[in-house]
C-alpha cells in the first residue's frame, strides 16, 4: 500500500485513478459476447459458460427439485442470519414507500406524482470465487415493495454445474424463483435481449466486474435501463488519531479482498495512525483465506497523509467512495461536510460489513466516482415516476391564456390552438 505525504491539491485527481484494464480492448471483447448471445441465444450462453465457468450447463433455469435441495444444504446459523438481515432490509426500504399527494397549483389545475412499478427487470447475482448471496435480499426485496410482476435471476454456475445452496436458498426466501445459471457479460446480454429460455427485461441490475459493468453499460445503448454502473468494490477510511488501528485495517481488508481489481484508500492526519495501520493489515492478511486477491488489490491502493480534517473532507468528496467509513473524533459533523459517497459509516463501531449485510441499508452502491452523481440502489429503482394532471373547466379559463402566450412565443402555433379551441368552447 503506497503511503504519500501532503500531495498537491494538483495532483489528487491524478493519485485518486481506479484501476483498470483498457477500455478500448475490453469493449471490443464484450461487444462481442453481446453480439454472440443475441444472435445465438441459449446456445451462446452454455458454450461461454464452458469457456468460462469450466462447465457444460445442460439446462439453464434451475429447478424446483434442486431449489429444495439448496435448502438442506443451508446451515441453521445462516438461515438464521440470512432472516435476520431480511427484516432489516426489508423494515428500511418500506419506509422509503410515500402516499400520493395532489398538488392544486392554482385553482382547477391539480397535478400529482405516482410511482409505477417496473414490469420486469433482471438480478444478476455475482459467483464465482464469492458468492454474493446477500445482494439477493439488496435487491430482490426493493423491488418485490415497489410490485415489479416479473423479476429473474441470473448467476453463474459452481464446477459442480450448480449454482450455490446460499444463492439458491435466499432467492426462493426472497420469493425469486427463476433462477438461470448463466453468469458474467453473457448473462447481462441474456436479460436485455432474451433467449428462448430467459426472458428479456426492461432494467437489469447487480454489480460485478469490469466485464459485467462494460456489458452493462453497453446494453444502455439498446434501451435497456440499468441500475448504475456498479463495478469492483472500493472503500476510503477517514480517519484521525481518535481511530482504532486494528479496526481501520480490517476495513480495508474486508474490501480488498473482493477482488484484485477493488481499491481501498486511508485517508489520515496522522502519520503514527498510517504506520499502526499498515502494520495490522500485514499481519491481517497473512491469516486470510483470499490474501491473494487482497495483497493484489492492496498493490493498487494507497495512504494519503494531510494536513487537516477540512483537507481529508476535501479528498474524500474528491474520490466519491462507493463506501466512506468516517473513523474521527467528530465524525457527525464531518458527515454533515460530506456530499459524493454511496454509503456513509460513522464512527469507530460502524464496519462497512453491517451495511454490506444486514444493518439495512442497501449495499449495491455506485463506484468508480459516480457516486458524484448516482445514489445506491432503493425502492425508487424499481419504480417510474408517472406525473398526473386533471384541469376543472375553471383551471384551464385560470391557466390557458399563459400557455397560448407561451406556445406563440415558441412558434408552435398547434400547441396554443389546443388550448384556444378549449376555450372558445367555454
Amino acid at each position: 500500500m503506497q503511503v504519500i505525504k501532503h500531495p498537491n491539491k494538483t495532483e489528487w485527481s491524478k493519485l485518486l485513478k481506479r484501476p483498470a484494464l483498457d477500455s478500448s480492448s475490453l469493449e471490443a471483447s464484450v461487444s462481442n459476447i453481446l453480439k454472440q448471445v443475441k444472435e445465438n441465444g441459449d446456445e451462446a450462453l452454455k458454450r461461454f459458460s464452458t469457456i468460462y465457468d469450466k462447465v457444460t450447463v445442460d439446462e439453464l433455469l434451475v429447478s424446483e427439485a434442486e431449489i429444495l435441495e439448496a435448502e438442506s444444504k443451508v446451515s441453521g446459523d445462516l438461515k438464521e442470519a440470512i432472516n435476520i438481515a431480511k427484516q432489516n432490509i426489508e423494515l428500511f426500504h418500506k419506509k422509503q414507500i410515500s402516499a400520493v399527494e395532489k398538488v392544486e397549483t392554482m385553482p382547477g389545475v391539480v397535478c400529482w406524482r405516482k410511482s409505477v412499478a417496473i414490469e420486469k427487470v433482471g438480478l444478476y447475482i455475482p459467483g464465482g470465487t464469492a458468492p454474493l448471496f446477500s445482494t439477493i435480499l439488496m435487491l430482490a426485496i426493493p423491488a418485490k415493495i415497489a410490485g415489479c410482476k416479473e423479476i429473474i435471476l441470473c448467476t453463474p454456475p459452481g464446477k459442480n454445474g450448480e449454482v450455490n445452496a446460499a444463492i439458491l436458498y435466499t432467492a426462493n426466501l426472497a420469493g425469486i424463483t427463476k433462477i438461470f445459471k448463466t453468469g458474467g457479460a453473457q448473462a447481462i446480454a441474456a436479460m436485455a435481449y432474451g433467449t428462448a429460455t430467459i426472458p428479456q427485461v426492461y432494467k437489469i441490475f447487480g454489480p460485478g466486474n469490469q466485464y459485467v459493468t462494460s456489458a452493462k453499460q453497453l446494453v444502455q445503448k439498446d434501451g435497456v435501463a440499468i441500475d448504475m454502473p456498479a463495478g469492483p468494490s472500493e472503500v476510503c477510511v477517514m480517519a484521525d488519531e481518535t481511530a482504532n488501528a486494528s479496526f481501520v485495517a480490517a476495513d480495508l481488508l474486508s474490501q480488498a479482498e473482493h477482488g484484485v481489481d477493488s481499491q481501498v484508500l486511508l485517508v489520515s492526519t496522522s502519520e503514527q495512525l498510517i504506520h499502526d495501520v499498515l502494520i495490522e493489515t500485514q499481519k491481517q492478511l497473512d491469516v486470510l483465506p483470499r490474501k491473494e486477491f487482497a495483497a493484489k488489490a492492496l498493490e493498487n491502493s494507497k495512504a494519503f497523509l494531510l494536513k487537516s480534517e477540512k483537507e481529508m473532507i476535501e479528498l474524500a468528496n474528491e474520490y466519491a467512495a462507493e463506501h466512506l467509513i468516517i473513523s474521527c473524533k467528530n465524525e457527525e459533523i464531518i458527515a454533515e461536510q460530506i456530499f459524493n459517497a454511496g454509503s456513509v459509516f460513522l464512527g469507530n463501531y460502524s464496519p462497512e460489513s453491517v451495511g454490506d449485510y444486514a444493518s439495512g441499508t442497501n449495499h449495491t452502491l455506485p463506484t468508480n466516482g459516480y457516486a458524484k452523481a448516482y445514489s445506491g440502489v432503493s425502492v425508487d429503482s424499481f419504480v417510474k415516476k408517472i406525473t398526473y394532471q386533471k384541469l376543472s373547466k375553471e383551471g384551464l379559463q385560470q391557466i390557458g391564456k399563459a400557455v397560448e402566450t407561451m406556445a406563440e412565443a415558441e412558434g408552435l402555433k398547434a400547441h396554443s390552438e389546443a388550448v384556444r379551441k378549449r376555450m372558445q368552447s367555454l
